[in-house]
């Protein structure tokens, strides 16, 4: 794991965007794992920005999004399809036929678990994977005691999920679903690489935990510990309890592989 600490939310935003970009530059087919979430609005205009100012090319990539809510259908505006057409898709020459997120109105949801799985694998795998921290540590809808050798599956959310995402839905926590269907922690692992960004001095004390306390199942980003091909880019609210942090600050001022972000 590295992480990596950038002076304000839109630097650390503008650098994860910026290493998608370089990905997908090298690499034109590249699969894609998104997450949603107001801490990744920022990175997906930057990639739209790209797109229109350096003709950054969607048009082959291919995406899986790490969620839905059970019961939305995807022209529900709560829904993460729309949210991703809304934020990303629409935004780019992406083929929307190759953007793929679990289908929460599907009548048999334990088939599309296993369905989204394979189209995983026919893809080869994804390349690069982005994710989020939860307010309690988890990734996808992972919530506390997930099995770090989960698969998509579907998942009941805790209280403290739904009161974090109620302000995203009119009625409130009241009109928040109660379950979702998530790629498993042992399906986000799998990814060749992943790029993880957090954000605001409320992910302080729950970053410090993911990255230099214990893996356990009660914080289920702490399993990213296990990649071996994992970066954390944080902005300097989300690093101020990491007790590494100047020598993080050292690794991306001193290491070659970062002198071409140092000074944009």
């Amino acid at each position: 794991m590295e992480v990596i600490i950038q002076p304000t939310t839109e630097k650390a935003a503008q650098l994860v965007a910026r290493l998608i970009a370089r990905r997908l530059r090298a690499k034109p087919t590249l699969v894609l794992g998104l997450a949603t979430g107001r801490t990744m609005e920022q990175v997906y205009d930057y990639l739209a920005d790209m797109h229109r100012r350096e003709k950054l090319d969607f048009s082959l990539c291919r995406t899986f999004n790490l969620d839905e809510y059970v019961g939305l259908a995807p022209k529900d505006p709560h829904s993460y399809r729309y949210y991703m057409d809304r934020h990303l898709f629409n935004r780019v020459n992406i083929d929307k036929r190759n953007t793929h997120l679990p289908n929460g109105a599907a009548r048999d949801l334990a088939a599309e678990c296993r369905h989204y799985e394979d189209m995983i694998h026919d893809c080869g795998g994804i390349d690069v994977q982005l994710l989020g921290i939860g307010a309690d540590g988890h990734i996808g809808f992972n919530e506390p005691l997930s099995a770090l050798r989960s698969r998509t599956r579907e998942k009941a959310l805790t209280p403290a999920t739904i009161r974090q995402n109620a302000a995203l839905f009119r009625g409130g926590a009241g009109a928040v679903p109660r379950r979702a269907l998530t790629m498993g922690i042992g399906t986000i692992l799998d990814a060749s690489h992943v790029l993880t960004l957090v954000t605001g001095a409320e992910k302080a004390g729950i970053l410090a935990k993911a990255v230099e306390g214990p893996i356990t199942s009660m914080v289920t980003a702490s399993a990213l510990q296990l990649h071996p091909d994992c970066r954390v880019i944080v902005d300097e609210a989300a690093a101020k309890r990491l007790r590494g942090r100047a020598y993080y600050r050292w690794i991306f001022q001193n290491e070659p592989e970062w002198q071409e972000f140092r000074n944009r």
